[in-house]
């Protein structure tokens, strides 16, 4: 299985240079691999989007917000997504207990790779090497 981290999950959205280039051409070689998601990536676009709206000052800022994040929920709801559930919860409480310096959020995401055995597909390794026996590469490059 293959995640997409929210970072990934935007360079798609954009659809233009080479990171997206790059990334397209590793994603269409993945044979019988399955792309997923996690919810907590759907959260972190959901969050941007509704904060995006609220700053918006005039109704055409808002229109687009609007528009950008019903977008993004066609989007999701063609993709599988994973569930932060109680087995990813116990890895995200023992990677936390270990104090590994990694956001909230990316270690949550870490977690549920970790629980599911998954391919982590990331521009972030910086913070994602840090989290021990995760799987994580970078397909922009």
């Amino acid at each position: 299985m293959i995640i997409l981290d929210t970072d990934i999950i935007s360079v798609l959205d954009t659809q233009v240079g080479d990171a997206y280039e790059n990334l397209v051409r590793r994603l269409g070689s993945v044979d019988d691999d399955r792309v997923a998601v996690t919810i907590v990536s759907v959260e972190e676009q959901m969050r941007g989007w509704l904060s995006y709206i609220a700053a918006s000052r005039t109704t055409t800022r808002q229109i687009d917000g609007y528009l950008r994040l019903h977008r993004m929920i066609r989007s999701y709801q063609q993709q599988e997504v994973l569930d932060f559930d109680p087995p990813a919860a116990t890895v995200f409480d023992e990677l936390r207990h270990s104090r590994i310096r990694v956001g909230t959020m990316d270690l949550k995401i870490a977690a549920i790779a970790l629980d599911r055995k998954a391919l982590l597909i990331s521009r972030n390794l910086r913070d994602f090497t840090r989290v021990p026996n995760l799987r994580v590469e970078d397909w922009t490059q």
